[in-house]
């Protein structure tokens, strides 16, 4: 559906005031009139931008979401070419994890639309952005001269996020950040040994 601005600045409005609703209560119990009133939007305008209803809106958020988390990173996830620029980045992650505690909407979100056509290639877009630009950043290091050219930047990138991805998994059971601050720590200080 082609939209005009008005209809995508509408359909963007849905989307945030909804992630922002979202962010702060259970995907399960949430409605299409939960996300009507807090975007002051009718039944008739969600369904004219998400005619699927609630787990099209919910794919949308869940997109929204992972486009978040990259954007949370940054400046530093994009400016990978020093040790100083690694650990902001480092630090950054943590303060967003830690803000975040044991809610993840985006897993939350994923775990509602996990069958729907769509779902697992927003997952695999947000891995593989995120790989790319940890492994550009593993590249810039090694033309740096401060990380071993031998190392698999792509290789090492795939620990950072699945470090990361398991890290998450400890903070939604536990509460704690230890372990994704561990694994953080570990990973970098094996670039620096390099």
């Amino acid at each position: 559906m082609k939209l005009t601005p008005k209809g995508q600045a509408t359909r963007q409005r849905i989307v945030e005031g909804a992630a922002e609703y979202l962010r702060s209560n259970d995907p399960g119990a949430v409605t299409l009139d939960d996300v009507r009133a807090v975007t002051h939007t009718s039944k008739g305008q969600i369904f004219h931008y998400f005619p699927d209803g609630k787990e099209q809106l919910l794919l949308a958020v869940a997109q929204h979401e992972a486009d978040r988390v990259l954007t949370d990173q940054e400046p530093h996830l994009s400016a990978l070419d020093s040790w100083e620029s690694w650990s902001a980045w480092r630090d950054a992650l943590l303060a967003r994890y830690r803000a975040q505690g044991r809610y993840c909407p985006l897993g939350a979100l994923m775990d509602q639309v996990s069958s729907t056509p769509g779902a697992a290639a927003v997952v695999s877009e947000l891995l593989g952005q995120w790989q790319r630009r940890v492994s550009t950043g593993v590249v810039t290091m090694q033309g740096n001269g401060l990380v071993s050219s031998d190392l698999d930047a792509d290789r090492i990138a795939g620990a950072f996020v699945a470090g990361i991805q398991g890290g998450v998994q400890v903070l939604r059971a536990t509460g704690s950040t230890d372990q994704l601050e561990s694994m953080l720590d570990l990973l970098i200080d094996y670039l620096r040994r390099s």
